[in-house]
């Protein structure tokens, strides 16, 4: 068992590799008390006044208390992560890196700007960790990506995995959590899509182009990818909670 979990880690592609020992390493240290929540959480004000940098980072790493809705993130994560990473950027380490930068950006921006307009400046004020949003957007991006494959919601309904993020943030609904974390990561998703996948053929231009200095941290084979047939491949079951990213109480 322990072989096989072993072969299973050392099999990921070094991105999704990476994230997931940071998520999981920083998410037992909170449980264990070995560093605090409140250390990592974004607070603009301390970004900016006090220069606590890492903040920008270590809220996109923190998944909350461990239970089973840790579990099931840190599933999604691993597998969507990887999939991605696997399939649609095989090869192209940096870009898919620059993808997860962007998508922290975008959501890291959503949240400082919300912070600042009225009526609605509470609501952000309460989202202090990203990492569930950043999960999202790579579930919508990859939905985007494989539109056509086919998934059950534990068992009650099919449905193709265009529809994924929607269903997930019906269940949501369902359940009473909130709706925000998975909107923003929906928001974050679409914005990169929309600019890596539509604008380019639409005007032949790519906006989002990765940078000469981040291709250069990355030194990928030159890997030529078959195009997707339009109905390729069966999917798993779904099932994902958009649990409260944005509840204040670091338990």
């Amino acid at each position: 068992m322990a072989q096989a979990v072993e072969e299973w880690y050392r099999q990921m592609p070094i991105i999704t590799r990476s994230y997931l020992t940071a998520a999981v390493l920083t998410t037992v240290g909170c449980t264990l008390e070995i560093i605090s929540p409140y250390h990592l959480y974004l607070n603009p004000k301390l970004v900016v006044q006090h220069y606590e940098i890492w903040r920008l980072v270590t809220n996109f790493l923190y998944f909350r208390k461990m239970d089973l809705d840790f579990l099931f993130h840190m599933f999604f994560l691993a597998r969507y992560c990887k999939l991605l990473e696997e399939n649609s950027f095989r090869g192209r380490t940096a870009d898919f890196f620059y993808m997860l930068l962007f998508g922290a950006t975008v959501l890291t921006s959503i949240v400082l700007i919300g912070g600042t307009i009225p009526y609605i400046s509470e609501t952000f004020a309460r989202i202090l960790f990203l990492s569930n949003s950043l999960t999202f957007m790579m579930v919508y991006v990859w939905s985007k990506h494989n539109p056509f494959i086919h998934m059950s919601f534990l068992g009650l309904f099919t449905f193709t995995a265009a529809y994924l993020p929607w269903v997930l943030l019906g269940f949501s609904i369902l359940v009473g959590s909130s709706t925000w974390v998975d909107l923003l990561g929906m928001i974050a998703g679409h914005v990169y899509y929309f600019l890596e996948d539509v604008y380019p053929r639409m005007t032949g231009r790519r906006p989002l182009k990765t940078p000469s200095f981040i291709k250069a941290l990355f030194a990928d084979d030159n890997v030529v990818v078959a195009a997707r047939p339009p109905n390729a491949g069966v999917g798993a079951a779904a099932r994902f909670g958009g649990v409260g990213a944005a509840d204040p109480q670091f338990q």
